[in-house]
């Protein structure tokens, strides 16, 4: 019979760290945490295998897992010295999920299940009535939101009412008589929305909480969650049943979040929050107010509340060594929560942290100079994707800024945009172009697809281990949370501080990382990438094999991506400069010329700005490689639209508007993305080709002369299909040049190339490397003519097609190497029979794609050319692509 549950507690466990795809994380690591001794709850664990079968199964529970359930039950029943649901003590239970993954709040919990009208008597009679009564209140609320699907907000306006009417500002005012209303009042509501009465049959609890717990492994937000971090649907999550300990039994007891190095900048010390007298969940819900871990975070942060370094000693002490254990162990920055239970400390989980980037990287490298880990492991910790957050604009410090609020710096970075009060709305405005600022009491994890479409989050409740802040921080996204002096009406769409009420649409701007809150939009700065990064960046440098190029057309974006670490530039498209108010006359007069002497007039006005733009990126990217396309979309991008347009271009040119409608009308193509564009316009009109040619090395050989530095000229032909369309360009190309060169002082090396973006090309690579100096290969493209899909149209469907399954990712977004990488592979290996040192390269979207670069290291490309802001993502991936490559040979 399959295994489907694993003990643990007591000093052992029958699982381990090693057995996470199959016990999720969290049950792994108690596991783990129990091996080493640490003290565990005991538990036990149902393996992601009893999901995967529930799910398989038509939401069914596998034969054979309710007897080993009841197995492990009477295990823990008998550690414990209790009974589920007995007397005089009874055990209560935690039920909650663990994914393979870390997925916080994302998935369902239920706490105290176990107890019913008559077990929280005894509990009251054993223990105390206040806790008793109020362990009860908090099971109702829980297991009648995740599994009887009451609404969470109903009880909380009860308990809120029930507050007024006492006169009380907080919930540890309520008595044990208060909460005795409480609870007639939740059941009563358990009744009125669900037809029937709260279950008090503690078997009948544990297997709803089972239930649900599988269960929420498919509903929206972990859906959501799962798409935004790639996590597979396939995996599963396990469920955790584990004895409860109470961090809500009076003074003595409390419960925390903390982290053993502070996961926003990446210091190396003890960082997080706690309660005193509360249960884990009040902490990160972020209801009340935390106080701080250590004396010297209270003194920097001006708190009274006392620290638990000196409320209570002994405890602290203990965690201090189990957090240097657990980080050592685990050669990781651990997220640790802990309760401690009447003077007795429990460590209920412990799984490696998530942080911002600019903190990752500090612990990345710290780690490596403390030699807990190696560079080359360091280098593996940083998710390449990560490094964008290092890259978007900060806060200008000589910027006015009325500050209206203060809270707590959740999250770094800096953002501006309109308030919004929900998530809808947020999700709403960001697709019609709008930035956004969400702005909540506190977040909760429906608000999980608002949080990815806004700029910024703002709360007014919760602390640094709140859901806004740890969701927010693992985005990148600019967070201030427990902004405490905002009154904050999301049913009239308002937000008052200062007197002052904002609305819905007003502009604000957030300091995640000094918790300041603005009036109006702040001027922003651009980034600095030093430190730790460059730290990383040389380290990942020395280990990857691929080159990293950019792709640039202005010497503004040659020089982000020098700057940015680039090798040279990948692609120079030629005609996005020809949008520009001086020159979109030329280019238009040149395409509706009806003879070459008209074509070749309208090309000599644009010959000095070509030359123009290519000296300056010769002279910007000085003794690198630049690699320029021809001429390659399709004419109709330029052809002037509507009448107003038509008549001033008309005019502009020296033409009637009836005669220029005329010649709109023979240059319309059906199909233009696969007509007269590429090395066809370019065979179509060679002049075009020589004006190109002449502008490239006529730049070079002046940018040469100014600089006394060499010019690597790359010239790059599009869409060739056949071997004898490159030639026929590359006769035009090489006459020009030896007529440059015949006429300059400097004489300029160059090659000629072709961009691989038809499977025709893929097919015939051996044939076309003959002439060839080098392959780059268009992704674009060649995804669109090897699907025959257009790009611009696939929105409409793509999207239907992943959720349907029949594809994981979008492959204009990440390359499909089963269909367009096999060409890839295929011209790769075809085009080196032929020119055995023919360099090979990817300049299409995918170039900056972490998985699509692990494909071009194992198809042995020479480089990558990307977005200059994707410079340092590309490098990244490139030097985890040879060090996976080198782990697995």
């Amino acid at each position: 019979m399959t295994k489907w549950v694993y003990s643990f507690g007591g000093g052992s466990a029958e699982g381990s760290r090693d057995m996470r795809n199959l016990l999720g994380g969290k049950g792994a690591n108690l596991a783990e945490m129990a091996n080493l001794g640490l003290p565990v709850p005991p538990g036990f664990t149902i393996s992601t295998e009893a999901c995967n079968w529930f799910y398989a199964n038509g939401r069914q529970m596998p034969e054979g897992l309710r007897e080993q359930v009841a197995e492990a039950l009477a295990k823990l029943e008998k550690l414990q010295g209790k009974t589920l649901g007995g007397a005089p003590m009874p055990l209560l239970l935690s039920v909650r999920s663990g994914a393979r993954s870390s997925m916080p709040g994302m998935m369902d919990t239920v706490l105290n299940l176990g107890l019913n009208d008559e077990s929280v008597q005894a509990l009251a009679e054993s223990a105390d009535p206040r806790f008793a009564y109020d362990s009860y209140r908090r099971f109702i609320q829980m297991y009648s939101d995740v599994v009887l699907g009451v609404e969470h907000h109903d009880f909380e306006a009860i308990l809120e009412q029930e507050r007024e009417a006492r006169g009380y500002e907080s919930d540890t005012q309520l008595s044990a008589e208060d909460w005795q209303v409480v609870i007639e009042r939740f059941k009563a509501l358990v009744i009125e929305v669900n037809e029937g009465p709260f279950p008090q049959d503690p078997q009948d609890q544990l297997w709803g909480a089972i239930s649900a717990v599988f269960s929420s492994w498919m509903n929206n937000r972990a859906i959501t969650y799962r798409k935004l971090h790639d996590i597979p649907e396939s995996w599963g999550t396990a469920v955790n049943v584990q004895a409860m300990v109470f961090g809500n039994m009076g003074d003595t007891s409390a419960t925390g979040v903390a982290f053993t190095r502070d996961p926003s900048t990446g210091e190396k010390a003890l960082y997080g929050e706690f309660l005193v007298n509360a249960q884990g969940e009040d902490v990160v819900a972020g209801i009340r107010t935390p106080q701080y871990l250590t004396e010297k975070a209270r003194v920097q942060a001006g708190s009274d509340a006392p620290s638990l370094e000196t409320l209570m000693p002994e405890s602290f002490k203990e965690f201090c060594a189990h957090a240097d254990r657990l980080e050592r162990h685990y050669r990781d920055m651990q997220d640790m929560e802990f309760t401690i239970e009447r003077g007795t400390l429990w460590m209920l989980q412990t799984r490696n942290g998530k942080r911002t980037t600019h903190a990752a990287l500090k612990i990345a490298t710290g780690m490596a100079e403390e030699g807990l880990i190696t560079e080359e492991e360091a280098v593996m910790r940083i998710e390449p994707t990560s490094l964008d957050q290092l890259l978007h604009p900060t806060l200008d410090p000589k910027a006015e800024r009325n500050v209206i609020a203060r809270g707590l710096p959740a999250s770094p970075g800096a953002a501006s945009g309109e308030i919004v009060f929900t998530p809808d709305k947020a999700d709403l405005l960001t697709k019609e172009g709008h930035p956004v600022i969400l702005v909540r009491m506190e977040t909760s994890p429906e608000d999980i697809q608002g949080m990815v479409s806004s700029r910024g989050i703002l709360t007014s409740r919760g602390g640094m281990t709140s859901h806004a802040a740890v969701v927010a921080r693992g985005m990148g996204k600019p967070c201030v949370c427990g902004a405490g002096t905002l009154k904050i009406d999301h049913k009239a769409g308002t937000m008052m501080v200062l007197g002052k009420v904002y609305k819905e649409g007003d502009i604000i701007t957030i300091d995640g990382s000094t918790g300041e809150v603005m009036e109006g939009a702040v001027a922003m700065l651009q980034p600095e990438v030093s430190g730790d990064f460059a730290t990383l960046m040389k380290w990942a440098d020395q280990a990857r094999r691929l080159g990293v190029r950019a792709n640039a057309e202005t010497p503004e974006d040659a020089r982000a991506a020098r700057d940015f670490g680039a090798e040279g530039i990948g692609l120079c498209r030629t005609e996005h400069t020809f949008f520009q108010d001086d020159r979109i006359v030329a280019m238009r007069e040149m395409i509706v010329a009806e003879d070459r002497e008209a074509r070749r007039a309208a090309l000599a006005k644009l010959l000095p700005l070509q030359r123009h733009d290519f000296f300056e990126l010769f002279k910007t990217m000085r003794g690198l490689p630049v690699t320029i396309r021809l001429l390659d979309p399709p004419l109709h991008e330029f052809l002037p639209k509507g009448e107003k347009e038509i008549e001033e271009v008309a005019a502009a040119i020296g033409t009637e508007p009836s005669r220029l409608r005329e010649r709109i009308i023979e240059l319309t193509e059906a199909n233009p993305m696969l007509g007269s564009r590429g090395c066809r316009l370019l065979l179509l009109h060679p002049e075009i080709t020589e004006m190109q040619t002449r502008a490239i090395l006529e730049a070079a050989r002046d940018a040469a002369h100014q600089t006394g530095e060499p010019v690597i000229p790359e010239i790059m032909v599009p869409l060739v299909g056949m071997l004898a369309e490159l030639d026929k360009v590359k006769e035009v190309i090489d006459r020009t040049a030896e007529e440059v060169n015949a006429s300059s002082e400097i004489k300029i090396t160059y090659t000629v190339g072709t961009m691989i973006e038809l499977p025709r090309a893929a097919l015939r690579a051996r044939e076309i490397a003959q002439s060839a100096q080098f392959f780059s290969f268009g992704t674009n493209d060649l995804t669109q003519t090897t699907y025959g899909i257009s790009r611009d149209d696939a929105a409409s469907f793509l999207g239907h097609y992943q959720e349907i399954g029949l594809i994981e990712k979008d492959p204009f977004i990440t390359l499909d190497t089963e269909g367009v990488g096999a060409l890839i592979a295929l011209a790769v290996k075809e085009g080196r029979v032929t020119k055995p040192d023919l360099k090979l390269g990817i300049c299409g979207e995918h170039g900056g794609d972490p998985a699509s670069i692990r494909f071009c290291e194992e198809a042995g490309l020479d480089y990558v050319s990307c977005s200059p802001y994707r410079v340092p993502v590309a490098r990244l991936a490139a030097a985890q692509a040879a060090l996976g490559k080198k782990a697995t040979t």
